[in-house]
């Protein structure tokens, strides 16, 4: 069901976001999640948005991601082998030296209609992504139709014209069902802070392969847990106690299958 949402309305999987095409993941370098997610989130908005999902039998647009140096060093590059199979061949990579190459890549990218999504990796917070900068990525975005997921990796919040803003971390895998030594599904505890289509809110965020689920964190224990491991790693603790034996807590930042995202 599509449609444009109100500004209370609450944002979840399978409903496209009026007006959102121009998105921001902010994420830690050491986790590798960021991009995952927004690919996640490219995927989910494309399958829900007039333009259609983007399978093998019914598109072959190409994806245009663009990472600078510095996020080639916190989170590697994109591995084929762990994208979805339908996107592994139709991937353009593109590495920057700097923030303003990464940016003029990103505008000319928004620019070809013949894109499905652009995603993009920039560290830090560097002085070229001022929030005139990133109007223009909005602009071009929103008149060429082409939607864009910005990750912004070790970034604080700054100024940016992006519809959408999310802080993301890695939360553990439910344990499989059938071998409990393989990697779970990959989970998100993602807040959306900003949106001018959506009220504010919190959601582990799940993707099997076929679509991306949302849950509350309060209905999860393992989230809960991973909620107060951080705060102990913040303090040089010991989390090990608190991870539940029920969960995979396996690092994210590896090869996996279907629609998650793997960095080397």
């Amino acid at each position: 069901m599509r449609g444009r949402l109100r500004s209370s309305a609450r944002w979840q999987p399978g409903i496209a976001a009026a007006g959102a095409i121009h998105s921001e993941v902010f994420a830690a370098g050491h986790e590798a999640g960021g991009a995952a997610l927004a690919l996640a989130l490219a995927l989910d908005e494309a399958a829900s948005s007039e333009r259609g999902p983007l399978d093998e039998a019914s598109d072959q647009r190409a994806v245009l991601w663009v990472q600078d140096r510095a996020s080639v060093r916190l989170t590697g590059r994109p591995y084929r082998h762990g994208l979805p199979a339908h996107l592994r061949h139709r991937i353009i990579h593109v590495i920057a030296e700097r923030a303003e190459d990464v940016l003029f890549a990103l505008e000319e990218g928004l620019r070809c209609r013949d894109l499905a999504f652009v995603i993009g990796e920039l560290a830090g917070n560097p002085r070229a992504l001022s929030f005139t900068s990133s109007r223009r990525l909005s602009l071009a975005a929103e008149k060429h139709g082409v939607p864009l997921w910005l990750v912004r990796v070790d970034a604080a919040p700054d100024l940016s014209s992006a519809r959408m803003r999310w802080n993301v971390r890695s939360a553990p895998s439910p344990a499989p069902q059938w071998n409990g030594a393989a990697p779970g599904m990959a989970c998100w505890h993602s807040e959306l802070f900003r949106s001018r289509s959506h009220a504010p809110g919190e959601w582990i965020l799940r993707d099997d392969t076929v679509a991306l689920s949302a849950s509350s964190p309060d209905a999860i224990p393992f989230a809960r847990l991973t909620d107060k491991a951080h705060e102990l790693t913040a303090n040089e603790n010991d989390s090990a106690s608190l991870q539940p034996a029920t969960a995979d807590t396996v690092d994210l930042a590896r090869a996996t299958v279907g629609r998650s995202m793997a960095a080397l």
